[in-house]
């Protein structure tokens, strides 16, 4: 069965000096602060689409990773993700780089890495991101 998710941002004068505000509607969990110089400077408190796809991007990885290692006979106890998505003023996003470092009792690094680096491939977020240059570090607790 396919789902459907929606967020709508409101967004209010030019892109230098405007501001907007991000709401997650599908879980109505919150809404957020967006601007130019935070998303190009500092946070200062403010969220950008950057932070929202590495959100995005480490969550479906975790899963991703969590279900094949599950698959394999080989479930895992914790899974640590970070996605880091760059983004370059005039340029756009130019890479996201995934860490994880997994507690998976049973296996060794050398699975666990291929593991690794078959979600990378295979999450619907990295799927839908192939436009851009993803990189992994992977390693055991």
């Amino acid at each position: 069965m396919a789902t459907t998710r929606q967020a709508h941002t409101v967004w209010e004068g030019n892109l230098i000096e405007g501001k907007g505000v991000v709401s997650l509607d599908s879980s109505g969990i919150g809404e957020y602060q967006v601007s130019w110089p935070s998303r190009s400077e500092a946070a200062n408190g403010k969220t950008s689409p950057e932070e929202l796809i590495a959100a995005a991007h480490s969550s479906c990885f975790s899963m991703a990773l969590s279900h094949g290692l599950a698959g394999a006979g080989t479930p895992p106890a914790k899974l640590e993700t970070k996605a880091e998505v760059t983004f370059q003023p005039g340029t756009g996003i130019t890479g996201i780089h995934l860490t994880v470092e997994g507690t998976v009792p049973g296996l060794d690094e050398d699975a666990f890495v291929k593991a690794a680096e078959d979600a990378k491939a295979n999450c619907p977020v990295s799927q839908a991101l192939t436009g851009t240059t993803i990189t992994l570090s992977a390693s055991l607790a």
